[in-house]
């Protein structure tokens, strides 16, 4: 299978272009964001925004943002995870790696697999307002399917305690004809509505605005795509949370390098630590928190 891997421009910001036979990633040195990702001619799996700005210091919109040391509102993370911070600014949402630049450390050839290893030298002590040392990596492994694994090695002396999320955007064909299997039963937030406690019945469909936090789940979640006669299987590692969004019909007019109508091309279904999934990193100790992508054809 060959491989090409380029370092290419896109405006502001350096990316690296993996191509492998047909199938074409796309990832950003700032934030070590994946951008897109397609296999051949078929639809592409992770959306990119056709409005999406490729800004210095400005996370793009669309593929797989990292969330990092914490995911979201810090005012709504584990009192531990809060504590971590002592920032003269309001904290960001999404913590605080997003829009930093990192830097490719390895790229090399398993087989017919390309491999890339990104890390974050401000991790290390140097993150405003966060004064803990810990390595951070993203390896990205590039085969039939995709997989991604964000490692968070302590190298402080005390403990510290994180939330995080690979914040993966998925292309659908029509947001009200897809639906995810794999919650059944699970407990889940609904942050929609004063962050009630809740439990899923069935498969998940679509039908206005979504923002939940999905609790205790299994290692595979699909997304069944009819439009587009296929499912996504994602299958996580190290995490048990997940973070499932939809912004629909009206949030998506407010928000930035966002079609008005983009919210019926696109879901995030986003592998995550968070509330009581929340990782503590004692001093040498190493967490990683893995996603693989398999795009699986037929929607049944």
């Amino acid at each position: 299978m060959p491989i090409d891997i380029q370092r290419i421009e896109m405006d502001q910001l350096a990316c690296w272009r993996i191509r492998r036979g047909d199938d074409e990633l796309l990832i950003a040195e700032q934030g070590a964001q994946i951008l897109s990702y397609r296999k051949g001619e078929a639809p592409p799996i992770i959306w990119l925004s056709e409005e999406a700005a490729f800004q210095h210091g400005q996370s793009v919109r669309g593929g797989v943002p990292i969330c990092w040391p914490w995911f979201g509102d810090l005012a709504r993370n584990p009192q531990a995870v809060q504590a971590s911070y002592h920032g003269e600014q309001a904290a960001p949402f999404h913590g605080l790696v997003r829009a930093l630049p990192w830097l490719l450390r390895e790229q090399r050839s398993e087989g017919d697999a390309a491999v890339l290893e990104f890390h974050c030298p401000q991790a290390l002590g140097q993150l405003p307002g966060w004064p803990h040392q810990v390595e951070l990596t993203l390896q990205v492994r590039l085969a039939d399917d995709l997989q991604l694994t964000l490692s968070s090695h302590n190298r402080d002396n005390q403990p510290v305690v994180i939330s995080q999320a690979l914040h993966s955007y998925f292309a659908v064909s029509d947001i009200q004809r897809v639906e995810v299997a794999g919650l059944a039963d699970r407990p889940y937030i609904e942050t929609l509505e004063q962050w009630e406690q809740r439990q899923q019945h069935g498969a998940l469909h679509f039908n206005g605005e979504t923002d939940r936090i999905y609790l205790e789940l299994p290692d595979t979640l699909t997304l069944i795509d009819e439009g587009w006669d296929r499912r996504i299987q994602l299958t996580s590692s190290g995490s048990s949370s997940a973070v499932l969004w939809n912004p629909w019909i009206a949030k998506a007019q407010r928000l930035s390098n966002f079609a008005d109508d983009a919210w019926r091309r696109m879901l995030c279904i986003e592998t995550a630590n968070v509330m009581d999934d929340a990782v503590a990193l004692q001093p040498g100790q190493t967490h990683r928190i893995g996603l693989k992508v398999q795009a699986i054809k037929g929607a049944l």
